[in-house]
């Protein structure tokens, strides 16, 4: 197997899709319903902006960025199950969806390097549990291997309307072209993924159907 295989046997559920298609709060609910544990991958990228935007590290050049990398203080850790991330004494948290980060995320994720070092975190909770990740390119990148890998979606004005709901106001359009143009692991759909469309569904349902799955897949799953 190759460096990205599913790690010590550790069985890895790996959710992808586009912003504010439901995969977040698809992967945490699905991560509870099979006592897995939860890993937002997208919340790494975000921690990793807030801490530059407030070290002084332009997102919009990877000169000033990368020479901060080695100095990033970066923990990532579970709590109750579900993925933390600490920077050094500082919790980024309460700032991942601040306008700031959301409109400067996608520079910094583009960049080879903070992807190096982020996949390599991601891999690292495979060492420890089984686990529900979420991310963009978690089935195509991170766990290629695993054969359990979904990609939800949902229609761009469905998305554009949970967007706002949440308080966010990125644009879709421009966040979808970031992360399907940039050259390091774009946004894709892995060629052995399962796609569900979220636009018409409950959470629930995703759920279920993302079970029916896994269940066709032989992973044993108590009903």
């Amino acid at each position: 197997m190759s460096a990205a295989a599913v790690v010590n046997s550790s069985t890895i559920i790996a959710i992808d899709g586009p912003a504010a298609s439901g995969k977040s709060t698809v992967a945490r609910a699905l991560a509870r319903r099979l006592r897995l544990a939860y890993v937002n991958s997208g919340a790494m990228y975000r921690a990793v902006t807030w801490w530059m935007l407030r070290h002084g590290g332009d997102p919009r050049s990877e000169e000033a960025v990368l020479p901060l990398l080695s100095q990033m203080p970066m923990v990532c850790g579970l709590e109750n199950g579900v993925s933390t991330i600490r920077m050094g004494d500082e919790d980024p948290e309460p700032h991942l969806c601040d306008d700031e980060v959301n409109l400067n995320v996608s520079a910094i994720a583009r960049m080879p390097d903070v992807r190096r070092i982020l996949v390599q975190k991601q891999r690292e909770y495979a060492e420890r549990c089984d686990l529900v990740m979420e991310g963009r390119d978690i089935g195509s990148v991170v766990f290629p291997d695993t054969p359990y890998k979904f990609y939800v979606d949902a229609s761009p004005e469905v998305r554009a309307r949970r967007r706002a709901l949440q308080g966010q106001r990125d644009a879709i359009t421009d966040r979808d072209r970031a992360d399907t143009s940039r050259k390091t692991s774009p946004l894709t759909i892995a060629e052995d993924a399962y796609v569900i469309d979220s636009s018409n569904l409950t959470i629930d349902g995703v759920i279920g159907e993302i079970v029916g799955r896994l269940k066709l897949k032989g992973l044993p799953i108590a009903d």
